[in-house]
């Protein structure tokens, strides 16, 4: 039986932050945890697929590996990705260690090929909240990020001693990683004194204690294209965190979310108006002028006997397409509104309307012809 999605298992969307998937999980993890619900198996098993979502999605190279390769990135033979984080590394030289490089180095921050694994900085997610009309026409927002920046009291290397920021490491000589052998297996681990540099620091520097980052918060600008659709990420490379002592940062992405406009309604690239229409404005035909997204104003014929719900089509007044120069439409959709607060004279017309228009189908067909068919229901058929 397929596993089900991480995110569905936490009930949390595919951008959640870590502070929403932690959240999500001490919620469920305490709702069916083996000491509430005693010998339920159910609930046990619910309990274990919630720690194992969890275990992945909290973690940020698990989770980018699992948004690229899905559950094949941590089973046995899904794609040679073997248990990923499991106990086992397979970035050891030869056969899959090989293979575990090519697929997931370019976002774990290089490969071990030459030298020790350089971490790159974490990614960052942000959200911003745009209008339709700069959606429309594409915008410049300012974005203020929280974030780790490279240390400038010792230039991000995390070492007070700027001439000799680091030494070789001597548990792994440098090579930023330790092998072991566990049974018929030769295991390759990261190294834990030196976390993979390669590298420790004699003398850590006092601001960022070794780290080479430190945190702040940064004034970014994020260029919106235009046809932008709500729920589209955006992605600034290099603008994430910066690395731990001189290794390269991570990306932002933007999370674009667009306000509901008060009367244009957007289905992909087309625009919808919805416009009141006066009774004898409707019955008369005639011309109305309506607004456009781009801040234009369009005349619109109206043919005689205009009914609620009939549709005009404006083309080429809708949004832009991403990549594209050509534009959807913008539909104008009527609603007859009966008039209120008549006076006497304007009543008396609509009477000697009324009583005329009784005595011919012509006036009003469908309204005729609805209930000549309720009649012949209660009556009953002919013959």
């Amino acid at each position: 039986m397929a596993k089900q999605d991480y995110y569905a298992t936490l009930g949390v969307p595919r951008e959640a932050s870590g502070e929403d998937l932690k959240k999500a999980y001490r919620k469920l993890a305490m709702q069916y945890h083996p000491d509430r619900n005693p010998g339920d198996k159910q609930a046990e098993a619910r309990f274990k697929e919630v720690n194992e979502a969890y275990d992945v999605l909290k973690d940020d190279q698990k989770r980018a590996a699992y948004d690229r390769f899905g559950h094949a990135a941590f089973e046995q033979g899904g794609g040679g990705a073997g248990p990923f984080g499991g106990g086992f590394d397979f970035s050891g030289a030869g056969g899959l260690g090989d293979i575990f490089d090519q697929m997931f180095g370019d976002f774990m921050g290089g490969g071990r090929r030459g030298g020790p694994r350089t971490r790159a900085g974490n990614d960052i997610r942000q959200s911003i909240e745009i209008d339709l009309a700069q959606a429309f026409t594409g915008t410049k927002a300012s974005l203020r990020v929280p974030t780790r920046v490279a240390c400038e009291a010792c230039n991000g290397t995390g070492s007070e001693d700027k001439a000799r920021p680091a030494d070789t490491c001597p548990s792994c000589q440098g090579s930023g990683r330790i092998r072991a052998q566990q049974g018929f297996f030769l295991v390759e681990r990261t190294c834990a004194t030196c976390g993979g540099s390669g590298r420790v620091i004699r003398n850590p520097c006092r601001v960022c204690r070794g780290a080479g980052t430190v945190q702040r918060e940064r004034s970014l600008q994020v260029s919106i294209p235009a046809g932008v659709e709500d729920g589209t990420r955006i992605r600034l490379p290099g603008e994430g965190e910066a690395g731990g002592r001189g290794s390269p940062p991570g990306d932002l992405y933007v999370h674009v979310a667009i306000r509901p406009h008060p009367i244009f309604q957007r289905e992909q690239a087309n625009i919808f108006l919805r416009v009141p229409l006066r009774m004898s404005l409707a019955a008369l035909g005639g011309e109305i002028e309506v607004p456009a997204i781009d801040g234009s104003k369009a005349k619109v014929k109206v043919p005689p006997g205009t009914q609620t719900g009939d549709q005009f089509r404006l083309r080429g007044k809708g949004f832009s397409l991403l990549q594209s120069a050509a534009r959807g439409d913008m539909f104008i959709q009527v609603a007859v509104e009966t008039p209120q607060h008549l006076t006497r004279r304007q009543r008396e017309l609509l009477e000697e309307f009324e009583a005329e228009a009784h005595q011919s189908e012509k006036h009003h067909p469908e309204s005729e012809g609805f209930f000549a068919k309720v009649k012949e229901f209660f009556e009953g058929p002919r013959g």
